[in-house]
């Protein structure tokens, strides 16, 4: 039994991951927007960038009476942008890594979730209280995040590759030949930059993600409001898709920035750790920073988790007699 959650949450995660893979892209690309990749950054710019992660560019000048920040491109400009410069095949950069990742790192915490849960399901009462299911997310999703760095790491790296200059780019042909690259050019420990900031996206994502598709889905159907079926799933999937963005964002954006930072030999990393990348974001672009990338984030969690979770259903249906 414990062998098939793990498959079945694969398979699933797989499925999701791919379908959603642009809308991933677009979100790594908007969380690095303010972030110069051929320059450190101005410690004495006094003038932050409040402006929301959202917003489309001004058609207007600016006013030449004070400074005023530039405002950022959407999602929809992002992408347009994407398909301009780099073709329409560059939504899916590093899609290689996308894979890998969702295989070791999803099913990983998908299967030891389902485990947990049934594991701590009261014998009696046949259910598991709330808190336990936070607390098998949490666990699942830090075991999960921990296998699947390496993969994270590359797949960021090559989705924000396109925005680098020419003379930047490193150009990893696939997600291996990126982890053999950073192995040797930036040793073993580069595989596992940014894990701590992985470690606690991922209980964030899995304990808010997993444990409210279940309890949006016993209340939908303890209260009779739809059957077992696709609209309960849907339903519970919503619901569990916001809460998991909201509730990541911040984290995410700061672990994108920890693992596409360019470490050059003998200079200083931009960031010194994850406290560090996130005082330097907040001070040079404001509060909102930390929220750059919500809407594709959104846009991506709510299909991911849909997805994901419709599929697992799917699955386990096809499943059920193994």
């Amino acid at each position: 039994m414990g062998v098939k959650s793990f498959v079945e949450g694969g398979i699933a995660s797989i499925v999701a991951g791919c379908t959603t893979h642009p809308l991933d892209l677009i979100k790594v690309r908007m969380q690095l927007q303010g972030e110069n990749p051929s320059a450190p950054i101005n410690p004495n710019h006094s003038i932050p960038n409040l402006r929301p992660a959202f917003a489309f560019p001004s058609q207007s000048p600016p006013s030449t009476s004070m400074p005023v920040a530039s405002a950022r491109p959407g999602p929809i400009s992002i992408a347009a942008q994407i398909v301009r410069s780099e073709g329409v095949a560059a939504l899916f950069s590093g899609v290689s890594a996308t894979v890998l990742r969702q295989t070791l790192y999803s099913t990983t915490r998908m299967g030891l979730y389902d485990v947990l849960k049934q594991k701590w399901t009261h014998p009696e009462q046949g259910n598991i209280s709330l808190p336990r299911k936070i607390a098998a997310g949490l666990i699942a999703g830090g075991i999960g995040a921990a296998v699947g760095n390496p993969a994270d790491v590359a797949m960021v790296r090559m989705q924000a590759d396109g925005r680098l200059p020419a003379a930047q780019q490193r150009n990893y042909n696939s997600v291996f030949d990126a982890i053999t690259r950073m192995t040797k050019q930036e040793g073993v420990a580069s595989l596992w930059r940014g894990s701590a900031l992985t470690v606690n996206r991922a209980m964030i994502v899995t304990a808010s993600q997993l444990a409210t598709y279940d309890q949006f889905k016993e209340m939908i159907l303890e209260k009779g409001l739809m059957k077992d079926g696709l609209g309960t799933h849907v339903t519970a999937s919503c619901a569990a898709g916001f809460v998991a963005a909201v509730a990541s964002n911040p984290v995410d954006v700061i672990k994108t920035r920890v693992m596409n930072m360019k470490v050059e030999a003998g200079m200083a990393p931009p960031y010194n750790g994850a406290l560090d990348c996130a005082l330097k974001t907040v001070k040079a672009e404001g509060p909102m920073a930390l929220y750059k990338g919500f809407i594709p984030t959104m846009s991506r969690q709510g299909p991911f988790t849909i997805v994901l979770f419709v599929t697992l259903e799917q699955v386990k249906k096809l499943l059920k007699d193994f």
